[in-house]
């Protein structure tokens, strides 16, 4: 009976030591294949889309990029562009209300996206794209809202609402540029599909937009330099011209006479 315990005593501690390894090797293997499964289970749940849910995500796309990537700067430039011209004329009155017809537009796009976005895709909110477009979606129609009870020239609180709607105007085109950058990534991210080309041509944009910007900004000035510049060269030598015939007139001694003629000689 001693013997037998010495020997179980032996042979189960030689079981486990020999049998550990593949103990081990089936637990790694079943973890590995439960990683590998949820993978694949995820992989299948984020590049399965259906052709109307990948077909939704593109058009919402292509509405706010048309929304916040086009109309809304190209609004701006217009009012930028109708501050150039003379208070009332004709020209400041188009760009006026071609801003107003942008702006108008904008915001009609702007909402049927939000609208696709609400009805058909899963809002969690947990990215910067869902959150900063639900942050668009309000700032834009305050905006329009804004816009619309605008004060007349003259009021004492025009002043205020002309920086409060420059600043949320702009605000809300440099979010909105930014996000359209955030939506291409996401965009990516749910179909795996490659956003390079359209990362280029919005780029190009953007910077055509911005140059475009800055030139009519300053080419106003930069006219006016040119035509300062020519007037001074023409006007120098003309003026140095009337200053020497002015003291050669002063200067000039009268014409030797004789006397019978000298009192008429004064006189011419």
């Amino acid at each position: 009976m001693q013997n037998f315990r010495s020997l179980q005593s032996f042979f189960l501690p030689s079981c486990y030591v020999f049998l550990l390894p593949f103990v081990g090797c089936s637990s790694h293997e079943e973890f590995s294949q439960s990683s590998s499964n949820h993978k694949i289970i995820k992989e299948e749940n984020t590049h399965k889309l259906s052709p109307q849910m990948a077909s939704n995500i593109t058009v919402h796309g292509l509405l706010l990029w048309a929304s916040m990537g086009l109309l809304m700067p190209v609004g701006i430039l217009t009012i930028r562009m109708s501050s150039k011209k003379e208070t009332g004329s004709k020209e400041a009155k188009v760009f006026f209300y071609l801003h107003i017809v942008l702006q108008i537009l904008s915001v009609v796009l702007m909402t049927i996206g939000a609208v696709m976005s609400i009805k058909n895709f899963e809002n969690s909110f947990d990215n910067y794209h869902q959150k900063f477009g639900l942050a668009l979606y309000g700032a834009m129609w305050v905006q329009a809202l804004i816009g619309f009870f605008r004060p007349p020239r003259g009021n004492i609180r025009r002043s205020t609402w002309y920086f409060l709607h420059w600043l949320i105007g702009t605000t809300i085109s440099l979010v909105g540029i930014i996000n359209i950058y955030t939506g291409l990534e996401a965009y990516h991210d749910k179909t795996s599909r490659s956003t390079a080309i359209w990362t280029i041509l919005f780029t190009a944009e953007i910077c055509f937009l911005a140059f475009f910007y800055l030139v009519q900004d300053k080419w106003d000035y930069m006219q006016k330099q040119g035509l300062i510049l020519g007037n001074n060269v023409d006007a120098v030598p003309s003026s140095i011209g009337v200053i020497t015939q002015r003291e050669n007139d002063k200067v000039l001694p009268p014409e030797p006479c004789g006397k019978r003629n000298a009192l008429r000689n004064l006189f011419d």
